[in-house]
């Protein structure tokens, strides 16, 4: 088991800032690639942003491109996602994932997630 423990969620207002962080445990979060997820109500959890295991290699989603920074710190086994500009449409439960591979194809990072997902943490961006 690798627990994962998102925080920082909450209510913030369209253009508001948010900084969601993940906890890991366990002693091979230093090898494994890191992904935020996230699903709105009614919806699929979709892929948000991900990071290898040496933070080299950074893969965001098209609709997040240029609000969204995923980093990490594999001293304190932490990963983080901050979160700029946000929009309604960025509302739902945002979800940390313990990587399989992030692998690179003519030029574009796939990202495989394991089983090993956090209980979430909601962000809710209303006026």
């Amino acid at each position: 088991q690798v627990p994962l423990v998102e925080s920082g969620g909450g209510l913030v207002q369209p253009g508001g800032s948010l900084r969601l962080s993940c906890a890991a445990s366990g002693n091979i979060f230093n090898i494994h690639p890191m992904g935020w997820f996230r699903q709105a109500p009614g919806k699929e959890r979709e892929f948000v942003a991900a990071i290898s295991s040496d933070g080299n290699q950074i893969k965001y989603e098209d609709s997040v491109k240029g609000r969204f920074t995923v980093s990490r710190d594999n001293a304190k086994r932490m990963v983080y996602l901050q979160m700029s500009n946000l929009k309604p449409e960025d509302t739902a439960a945002y979800f940390c994932n313990l990587g399989s591979a992030m692998l690179s194809r003519g030029g574009t990072y796939y990202y495989t997630p394991s089983a090993y997902w956090g209980p979430g943490t909601q962000v809710f961006v209303s006026s």
